[in-house]
């Protein structure tokens, strides 16, 4: 039987991407992975995400920018002017959603605000992403990812016991809002299809919100039991002195043995039966009391082999671990051969030229994630458009 002939989820989806940089971009990449048509609005300059290298050749392409845009569609319009006001206005008309990371209030000054474009475009999804949402005393503070980084208290959490704060090493909180923001836009949709009238609405995604939701298993601790959370280094969220990283003869391995069977697990994998049957680390308790002394015995353990062979002597012990590997490594392990983790695309650069970038991060069992094209040179695609909506001659 022949798989049904199906498109993918998105498909014939329309979106009007006005954001820049990384959490904007970002959340509309995902879109365009599922099969959205995604037409990236820039101003003449283009997003400055284009310039975020340290290669002078790739500026106007650079990797950032390939990763968070390939397959889009990019137009060229001053928002500043009215005839730019006017071709956005007509985008819209033609769009399911439309999103937008400017500071607060300035979607308006331009114009472009959800109250007057639902007139024309009832059923129209505005998703608007900021540092600290659309209302609230610090609405109109400007944000980056680690301006968030450090009000959400996600650096206060990152480091190791007694050490300073730490910024976690990329922007973690612009990809978490990105996620959200796509999971709420579908979420959205889903939604406006049910809806008898067809009904679209405003998405208030803030990233300090989006923050303290990443960090939901210290946050929900302290709302409930007041619970202050507290740096731990590599100690895992278990707090397990079995939950840690530890040298070995080459490269540092980290070991998740967090319930007693896979403790018991440990001790027989690295042949130290004595540490299953001395009565300071008999169970979980005893061993959290008694932690230093089981992590000595176990950090002289873990030197007399390297971490790719306890990774394989303890994994098939049913023991949690992994050695510590650079990303350039990761990339190269057979495991990821099958995933559909990378797309290859033909980057309109000679600097760059065939290439790969991230896909998804999920597999469906057809019609999933991907795209074919590359990300668009800036205003690549402004003609076509504007003669779609009717305004080629008023564009010349």
């Amino acid at each position: 039987m022949e798989e049904p002939n199906l498109a993918q989820p998105l498909a014939g989806v329309r979106i009007a991407d006005f954001s820049h940089v990384i959490a904007g971009p970002l959340a509309t990449h995902f879109l365009c992975l599922l099969g959205a048509e995604v037409i990236k609005v820039e101003p003449p300059t283009g997003d400055v995400l284009r310039s975020y290298t340290r290669r002078r050749e790739l500026r106007g392409m650079a990797e950032p920018f390939i990763g968070a845009n390939a397959g889009k569609k990019s137009i060229v319009l001053d928002l500043k002017s009215d005839f730019g006001r006017k071709a956005a206005h007509k985008l819209i008309a033609t769009s399911d959603i439309m999103v937008e990371n400017f500071r607060p209030g300035v979607i308006d000054r331009l114009g472009l605000g959800y109250e007057g474009l639902k007139q024309d475009n009832p059923g129209l999804i505005f998703c608007s992403i900021s540092g600290y949402g659309q209302s609230g005393p610090m609405r109109d503070y400007p944000a980056i990812d680690q301006i968030i980084q450090s009000v959400s208290g996600l650096m206060s959490l990152s480091g190791e016991p007694g050490s300073g704060p730490m910024r976690v090493g990329f922007p973690i909180v612009d990809t978490y809002s990105a996620l959200l923001a796509a999971f709420a836009i579908q979420s959205a949709f889903i939604q406006r299809e049910r809806d008898p009238k067809g009904a679209g609405q405003h998405i208030d995604m803030s990233m300090l919100d989006a923050s303290l939701v990443m960090m939901a298993s210290v946050v929900n601790p302290m709302l409930i039991s007041g619970t202050e959370p507290r740096r731990t280094g590599n100690r895992g969220f278990s707090l397990a002195p079995t939950a840690d990283t530890f040298a070995t003869s080459d490269q540092p391995i980290t070991i998740g043995a967090v319930q007693q069977n896979q403790y018991e697990r440990l001790c027989t994998a690295l042949e130290r039966p004595d540490l299953v049957v001395d009565p300071r680390f008999a169970d979980g308790d005893s061993r959290m009391a008694h932690e230093k002394e089981l992590q000595g015995e176990l950090a002289t353990t873990f030197k007399t082999r390297t971490a790719l062979e306890w990774e394989r002597i303890l994994s098939a012990a049913g023991v949690p671990a992994g050695a510590v590997r650079p990303v350039r490594d990761v990339l190269a392990l057979p495991q990821l051969e099958a995933r559909d983790l990378q797309i290859e695309l033909d980057v309109p650069n000679p600097a760059v030229g065939k290439t790969s970038i991230l896909n998804a991060g999920f597999k469906f069992a057809h019609d999933g994630p991907a795209v074919s094209e590359p990300p668009p040179t800036l205003g690549q695609h402004t003609s076509e458009i504007l003669a779609e909506l009717g305004l080629a001659e008023q564009a010349l």
